[in-house]
């Protein structure tokens, strides 16, 4: 996967809220999950989740890599020492957005918190939008998304959408020494190439006011 060269996100003065950067291709996105060694390296090793990955199980996704290292403190969290990059088929990631509910309840957005909790207890997929972050991991104005996956969703991800798995921890330890040592762009250079998903607003319009 060519995802270890890029630029950093563009500035917040550009960026709207809410807006899904990634790496992708005209037929793949890439997401970034940590685990634990014991899940982490042999996937990585075999492109695939081991046996030990449970399908029933809440997911979650995460397209930015920056904010994937803020919630694995660089890949040094228990629990979180692998980071992998997943790349997977754009047509399952947009199944999974359609299918989607918003993780909170919003007020304008959904008619009342008992038809919301319905809508989320059935959906196979949750969204929540968090700060993103930059080198250092501070929170940035706009937001990023994070895909939460269960039950038909999990199933579908692990089984069918995924193209290949790779593990990018050595890279995140690698631009992690840049930005302790204070050389941002050299840290910057080694991001992946996130930019814009061409995804309409109409397609993301269910989970955010």
């Amino acid at each position: 996967m060519a995802h270890v060269k890029g630029s950093d996100h563009p500035g917040p003065v550009t960026e709207p809220t809410y807006r899904i950067r990634a790496l992708h291709t005209d037929s793949t996105i890439t997401v970034y999950q940590a685990y634990p060694p014991e899940i982490g390296l042999p996937a990585g090793r075999e492109g695939r989740f081991p046996a030990t990955w449970k399908r029933d199980r809440m997911t979650w996704i995460k397209p930015s890599f920056l904010w994937m290292m803020y919630r694995s403190g660089w890949g040094t969290k228990e629990g979180q020492k692998r980071v992998l990059a997943v790349e997977i088929a754009r047509e399952g990631f947009e199944w999974a957005l359609r299918h989607a509910c918003l993780s909170h309840y919003e007020h304008g957005l959904h008619t009342d918190r008992d038809t919301w909790r319905r809508r989320l207890n059935r959906a196979p997929a949750r969204v929540q939008w968090d700060p993103e972050r930059d080198l250092r991991l501070q929170s940035l104005p706009h937001r990023s998304l994070q895909l939460g996956l269960a039950g038909e969703a999990a199933r579908r991800y692990a089984d069918e959408w995924i193209v290949s798995l790779t593990d990018v921890t050595p890279l995140a330890r690698v631009i992690h020494g840049h930005v302790q040592d204070g050389e941002l762009d050299a840290a910057r250079r080694l991001l992946p190439r996130e930019r814009p998903y061409p995804v309409g607003d109409e397609a993301l319009s269910h989970l955010h006011r």
